[in-house]
């Protein structure tokens, strides 16, 4: 790796809906995204999910997460093997809790462990020195999110303007960003937050009425009506009132899987969609101003039902965040290969527009393999 130069990195993100890991080669200065390359997917197994599923709000110490800590150490040293030519890799962990204003944020996996089975360097804990600054640990996408906007504005894909990144996996997270900006931690370059659920609600359902692991496609949802007096009571929940940057742990909302427990199946599906479409559109009123367009990524996108009730809820035109060019199921898997080249090189990693944290804040842990 040269000073300042390009470095190939890969980056891998296993998110909140628990379903698989995602890995994705970026080429960066830690700056600007000199290329994208090739990416995979490993899904989880029913009983690999399961075991995430049981450490789910457990701490260091927990009776569950040295399971959990070790499969996502396994899954995702099978996963990079497949990318020799990788420099660094950015491994953010499984997040099994989060709570910044008390106990902190928990990644669960050994990053360590991890460059000494691929023998090559790997940024972890990317979200603890934000916490401990005062920040909220979250969303870490959205300095990426306006590395991507530049790069797209520079391919004639997106105009110079500011736009909105979307990102719905099992929490749905919203950045606004301004890509004219001189850097992603510049005054007004970035505003971001967590939504509300996103997937999260519904692949849980799935789960537990059809013992599959999602609404595939949002076909059953799709067939329901959405209750709005469950939607109604779910905005009311004290998150929607905080002003951003604010995040969320996966399962901040218990009690949404109780209000559509005498709902029909399908009905049942839809209430919890729409729910995370009004999420959004509740976030739409914190931003600067209101974008023309909102690109979706993450597997949200997919459900045919989300897209729908996004549309007809957000007050911007909402489309995939590939009419600019750009891998809507690895873009997170990107950033965090993108983020590591930031570790690597001192660069900032969040800042007071993203999570909140008092100044920008460069984030993660390196570690290299053990010298022969």
């Amino acid at each position: 790796m040269t000073a300042g130069g390009t470095i190939r990195a890969l980056g891998m993100m296993s998110g909140t809906s628990l379903d698989g890991v995602d890995a994705a080669l970026i080429e960066t200065d830690g700056i600007r995204v000199s290329g994208f390359g090739r990416s995979a997917y490993r899904a989880y197994s029913g009983n690999e999910s399961a075991m995430l599923h049981a450490a789910l709000g457990q701490w260091q110490g927990g009776p569950d997460v040295t399971e959990a800590a070790e499969l996502s150490v396994v899954a995702h040293a099978a996963l990079a093997e497949a990318f020799p030519e990788a420099e660094v890799v950015g491994y953010h962990g499984q997040t099994l809790a989060h709570d910044p204003h008390g106990r902190g944020t928990h990644q669960a996996g050994d990053g360590a462990a991890l460059a000494r089975r691929l023998d090559r360097p790997v940024v972890w804990d990317f979200r603890s020195e934000d916490v401990r600054q005062g920040g909220e640990g979250a969303p870490l996408a959205p300095f990426f999110h306006w590395a991507c906007a530049e790069w797209a504005m520079g391919q004639g894909l997106l105009p110079a303007a500011p736009v909105a990144f979307l990102n719905l996996g099992g929490v749905g997270n919203l950045t606004w960003t301004d890509p004219t900006a001189p850097a992603p931690e510049a005054t007004g370059a970035c505003i971001a937050f967590d939504t509300g659920p996103a997937n999260a609600p519904v692949n849980d359902l799935m789960r537990q009425r059809r013992g599959i692991l999602r609404d595939e496609g949002g076909n059953l949802a799709l067939r329901g009506q959405p209750d709005e007096d469950v939607i109604a009571h779910f905005l009311r929940h004290p998150h929607f009132a905080r002003s951003a940057p604010k995040s969320l742990d996966r399962d901040a909302f218990p009690d949404l899987l109780e209000k559509v427990a005498a709902l029909p199946d399908a009905d049942a599906a839809a209430t919890l969609t729409h729910a995370a479409a009004a999420a959004v559109a509740a976030g739409m009123a914190l931003l600067p101003d209101l974008p023309e367009r909102v690109l979706v990524c993450g597997g949200g996108r997919h459900n045919a039902a989300m897209m729908a009730a996004l549309s007809a809820r957000v007050p911007s035109r909402v489309v995939p965040v590939e009419e600019a060019g750009l891998d809507g199921d690895m873009l997170e898997a990107q950033a965090f290969g993108w983020l590591a080249v930031r570790v690597l090189r001192g660069l900032p990693t969040s800042g007071p527009g993203t999570t909140g944290a008092p100044a920008p804040v460069c984030g993660g842990r390196i570690s290299h393999p053990r010298r022969r």
